[in-house]
């Protein structure tokens, strides 16, 4: 049976992708080693990380002056290491979710954080608008998708200080100005490759502004300065994303993944809004491409369980919503094919029909 991936994250990734990383666990490029016993100083791992980093460049057309940076500890430790070398008095957050939330707490550590706005009042289910950039503020953060409500900010914002974004869960799904950002980071395990591996997108001059040390290994000027090899770096996660942006770009680059992803989620959501069993959580000026969250209507809400054991005999994974807001949801990410979420909306009509009232 072909098992359908809705995983949050860790999430699906390309078949082509994971069998020429399990062909590199066996012998990297003919080289009678693993990629996953090789030094990473070597001749060998060092062309998958230039490869990796130039892909990085291309795809998403950063222009000079940036640095791309691979390391440890997932966003989460981004939460700390940018107030760590960016916020010197105060920084400026939008709190739009779970993450945004966790990364406004750690930048308390280091000075004062102004909530511009929050959605915090309608559980999550919109994207603010109209809110007031501090120009005072060191930066002004904000986490571009937000997977546990589905809601997704598309502007890149025109900031009057440097802007910010955890792109954890919709990096490469569509283009951004990324010269309009001072900093882009997250986690891969979602349209990138396996858990393991942060991305940092930096503009150096941002960076040695503030007045504290920072500790070596929390200093975005070190890791620059040694190419993400000032200790070692998580090797195989590394080769995954290589392998994940080589077939992107295969694929025709983001612009393409895009349109996918914009045909993918209006085939759920239109089906969403016209099965009379199932409604929507998120508004619809603020929902996602990439995490569509729905739930059963009221009078159907005894069918929860049903409907999840309905889909997992479709061969159907990771449906089950964040437990924070219930339902369901369908992680939709770039490696996940429209025939899954067309299986998806099938199964939804089938299931109308045998409990509609």
């Amino acid at each position: 049976m072909k098992k359908h991936n809705f995983s949050a994250g860790p999430s699906i990734l390309a078949r082509e992708v994971i069998e020429n990383t399990a062909n590199a666990v066996l012998d990297l490029n003919g080289i009678g080693l693993s990629v996953m016993e090789i030094s990473h100083r070597g001749k060998d791992f060092q062309a998958v990380m230039d490869e990796t980093v130039a892909l990085f460049k291309e795809l998403l057309n950063i222009p000079e002056g940036y640095q791309v940076l691979f390391l440890g500890g997932g966003a989460s430790l981004q939460f700390c290491m940018l107030p760590y070398n960016m916020l010197n008095k105060k920084a400026a957050y939008l709190e739009t979710g779970v993450w945004a939330k966790k990364a406004a707490k750690e930048a308390k550590f280091f000075g004062e954080v102004n909530i511009v706005a929050s959605s915090a009042d309608k559980n999550f289910s919109y994207i603010p608008k109209g809110f007031t950039i501090p120009a005072d503020a060191d930066y002004f953060h904000i986490t571009t998708n937000n997977t546990i409500y589905g809601t997704e900010i598309f502007e890149d914002f025109d900031s009057p200080v440097p802007l910010v974004a955890d792109m954890s869960s919709d990096i490469f799904s569509r283009p951004v100005d990324v010269s309009k950002y001072a900093m882009i980071y997250g986690g891969a395990q979602k349209n990138l490759g396996p858990a393991g591996v942060t991305f940092v997108i930096v503009r150096e001059d941002v960076l040695g502004k503030v007045d504290r040390p920072i500790p070596t290994m929390l200093n975005y000027q070190t890791h620059i300065e040694n190419g993400s090899m000032f200790n070692t770096p998580p090797c195989l996660p590394i080769y995954t994303c290589m392998e994940t942006l080589r077939w992107l770009k295969k694929l025709g680059g983001v612009k393409v993944m895009q349109q996918k992803n914009q045909e993918k989620a209006a085939l759920l959501y239109d089906e969403i809004e016209r099965n009379e069993l199932f409604m929507g959580t998120a508004a619809k000026d603020s929902r996602s491409l990439m995490n569509i969250c729905f739930v059963l209507k009221d009078e159907y809400k005894e069918l929860e369980q049903e409907f999840f054991a309905f889909t997992a005999a479709k061969g159907m994974s990771g449906l089950k919503g964040h437990r924070s807001v219930g339902g369901f949801r369908a992680s939709t990410y770039n490696a996940l094919a429209k025939e899954s979420v067309q299986a998806l909306v099938e199964a939804m009509q089938e299931f109308e029909k045998k409990h509609k009232k």
